[in-house]
């Protein structure tokens, strides 16, 4: 068996078997097929994409990379939600520990953040003394103890995903459906888990801009998770603006912690409970989901699921002080208002670039290597729909280097448009899919 022939093939269109994708994954791991013939191949596979049983056996070759989690003397369902990551996300943060409340068992395994879009481990960061890496004993240790986990990735968990998402990010690879499916659902298969809610984000601060390309993520995945015998179902969401209003690592901890103690954003609190009703849908906890929403609702009102994030906090080794009093989150030196160039009702905001305007302040890398300002970020003060004034205030930018206000404040104001007429309502949740079929949701 030749790499070469192999590449050859998948260039002119042509399928690969599944015995000849793991001889590619197992020698590339191995350090027997070099860089340059895995590119050739990545982008034969962006050109001419894969078939769905190729794309199953390339997540299983991920996976048979490394170690898969074994969870299996816990009781309670295993459960986990990954996102495709977003602008202003603070969801796990929230979800985790609502959805431990509940008696899902909720091994997270999150990821930093890379451009515009933020990493929940980077929020958890900004809470002093917290540590995201535990040994598999120690977080099977906890997850027996309170339900609920949310780590970094070990290395020998799909090793192979690792290294061909770091060739992928140098090859212009990364925008690649059966790619981006085959990342995802090797890592979360890997963890040992019963169930997987996904939360497909579509719109301009997505890498999924589109319906349709959302649709066709969420399809290969679920598909994926059929096909390992693991209940899968994706929940396409709106990323055509911030999701809540606070976007930076610090600034979305504080949110994520209001809406824990009952408060925060609409937006954030009606997703974390649909996601997490679909948790315990997965988990056989109910039949239903009108009473699974009601159940979370109730666990948010009366703080169970803060509690639980305490937990959590202190068993990781973070300061529960923080929990009680967020002002002892990290600050930043300037908070400075952003104000309005222009009148109307805001019909869109270009949520991508309000993510840049965040990385430019120190709140995500432009590169692996760069290093996170817990403290900066941006507070929104208008969303879609809002009526403004000329002169009144957009947006807030907590920052601590005093040469990037200007570029800052011109990109936030350049990124709100505004219309004559308040837009039609834009749905939060957009589409639901499931091994079942599809259902999008209209306006």
């Amino acid at each position: 068996m030749r790499v070469y022939d192999l590449i050859k093939r998948k260039r002119d269109g042509g399928t690969l078997t599944g015995e000849e994708i793991r001889f590619i994954i197992d020698g590339y791991v191995k350090g027997k097929i070099p860089d340059y013939q895995v590119s050739a191949l990545l982008m034969a596979i962006y050109f001419r994409g894969m078939n769905s049983r190729e794309n199953w056996d390339l997540t299983q070759a991920m996976i048979q990379s490394g170690r898969v989690l074994d969870l299996s003397s816990l009781s309670a369902p295993k459960i986990d939600k990954h996102s495709t990551g977003g602008v202003g996300d603070k969801v796990s943060l929230v979800l985790a520990p609502l959805a431990a409340s509940a008696g899902i068992c909720v091994p997270m395994m999150a990821g930093r953040g890379l451009g515009h879009t933020g990493g929940t481990l980077d929020k958890l960061a900004a809470i002093r003394g917290l540590r995201v890496d535990l040994s598999e004993a120690e977080l099977r240790d906890q997850l027996k103890q309170i339900g609920v986990a949310i780590v970094g990735q070990t290395r020998d968990l799909a090793p192979a995903d690792r290294r061909l998402y770091t060739l992928r990010d140098v090859t212009a690879t990364v925008d690649c459906i059966p790619l981006i499916a085959s990342s995802i659902m090797s890592k979360k298969l890997a963890e040992g888990i019963d169930g997987l809610v996904l939360d497909v984000k579509v719109g301009s601060g997505a890498f999924m801009k589109t319906l349709a390309q959302g649709l066709k993520l969420a399809r290969e995945m679920v598909e994926i998770g059929r096909r390992a015998g693991h209940k899968v179902v994706a929940l396409l969401t709106d990323m055509d603006q911030p999701l809540g209003r606070a976007v930076g690592n610090a600034l979305e901890v504080r949110e994520a912690l209001e809406t824990l103690r009952g408060g925060g954003p609409e937006d954030i609190r009606k997703l974390c409970v649909e996601l997490g009703a679909w948790m315990m849908k997965l988990g056989r906890l109910v039949r239903d989901l009108r009473p699974a929403r009601i159940r979370l609702q109730s666990l948010i009102d009366d703080q169970t699921a803060l509690v639980k994030f305490k937990e959590m906090v202190v068993h990781q080794g973070g300061d529960p002080a923080v929990i009680d009093n967020p002002e002892l989150l990290p600050v930043a030196r300037y908070q400075v208002p952003v104000v309005s160039r222009q009148e109307g009702y805001v019909s869109c905001i270009q949520t991508e670039v309000i993510g840049n305007a965040a990385m430019v302040l120190g709140a995500g890398r432009e590169r692996i290597e760069s290093s996170i300002d817990p403290s900066v970020g941006i507070m929104l003060q208008k969303k879609r729909g809002d009526r403004v004034k000329r002169g009144e205030v957009l947006a807030e930018i907590h920052f601590n280097d005093q040469t990037q206000k200007q570029q800052v404040t011109k990109m936030i104001q350049g990124a709100y448009l505004f219309s004559d007429r308040r837009p039609p309502p834009h749905p939060l949740i957009q589409a639901i899919v499931t091994q079942k079929g599809v259902r999008v949701i209209r306006n």
